[in-house]
């Protein structure tokens, strides 16, 4: 069993709010130097919007990625905006331009050796019943995961309590994981997303079992979100606790900040990783010595 971290590169890449932005390259230069595993991929400029990559500078990034000695854990969309990019929207023609982004992010993910794509099932616009934008959407699903599976690719569904009205909770994320029913399609769970509904994070980790691949780390106050993990109100030793009685093996990937402006994320990321990876390895070897001591 391996957990790893990561962080996202929203807050780094003007998503939400405008500054402050940064290279890809400025970008994998620092959460390495931090000392992260991987960073997770917004598919959007200035970062990583698939229209804007020629074949050179595809190959010129996965050369820095290896120079730096860091991973791409995973790449997601970019949602709303223009193009929309909403699967559940009634708009056919959106619909099928929503498939394409994400074929272009699971070609994308196999140049860069990620082994993950993040769908987001999207949100009901008024005059639509839930019923067909759920259908919709699992429509958008197969076609994707089914376009996934030919490089490997996992594609994770991730329930949005915050933005979304169609798929909010970990409960609609097996569902629709259930519906498909394809091997390569996984689970996950964003944890502001998750104290947005009042919810508990570990209950969240037992819902999906060995289907959670990967996790969204922040934490929260009563007054906060989106804040470096040991800086708010999180059971996090709880959180971990659970990874490790389900055997999670994956990544926990930091995505705090980019809601709002004026944000340092360098400090945010260390402060992240100094307090969470410690914490994993110090229940790691209380577990591995507690197994020791019960062989004896």
């Amino acid at each position: 069993m391996a957990i790893k971290f990561g962080y996202h590169t929203w807050s780094y890449s003007s998503f939400g709010s405008w500054v402050p932005a940064y290279t890809l390259d400025e970008t994998i230069k620092r959460l390495a130097r931090i000392g992260f595993d991987g960073i997770e991929i917004g598919a959007a400029a200035p970062h990583a919007f698939p229209p804007y990559l020629s074949p050179a500078r595809r190959r010129e990034v996965r050369a820095l990625l290896g120079d730096h000695g860091i991973e791409v854990s995973g790449i997601g969309p970019a949602p709303t905006g223009g193009p929309g990019y909403n699967p559940s929207s009634p708009v056919a023609e959106e619909r099928a331009a929503t498939v394409e982004h994400y074929r272009a992010i699971n070609e994308l993910c196999a140049e860069w050796g990620a082994g993950s794509v993040v769908y987001l099932p999207g949100w009901v616009v008024f005059g639509t019943r839930r019923r067909q934008a759920w259908a919709w959407s699992r429509e958008c699903l197969e076609q994707i995961a089914d376009d996934a599976a030919q490089y490997g690719l996992t594609v994770v569904v991730e329930p949005l309590a915050e933005n979304s009205n169609l798929c909010e909770s970990g409960e609609d994320a097996m569902e629709l994981m259930e519906d498909i029913a394809r091997p390569n399609v996984k689970v996950m769970f964003d944890c502001s997303h998750v104290r947005y509904r009042r919810e508990s994070l570990t209950d969240q980790v037992h819902l999906m079992g060995a289907n959670l691949h990967q996790i969204h780390v922040a934490d929260t106050t009563a007054t906060a979100t989106r804040l470096p993990a040991g800086r708010g109100d999180e059971d996090w030793e709880g959180l971990v606790d659970a990874l490790l009685d389900t055997g999670f093996d994956g990544y926990l990937t930091a995505e705090t900040g980019f809601h709002r402006r004026g944000i340092d994320p360098d400090h945010d990321a260390r402060t992240g990783l100094a307090f969470l990876k410690p914490l994993v390895a110090r229940k790691i070897a209380d577990r591995a010595a507690l197994g020791n001591s019960t062989g004896r």
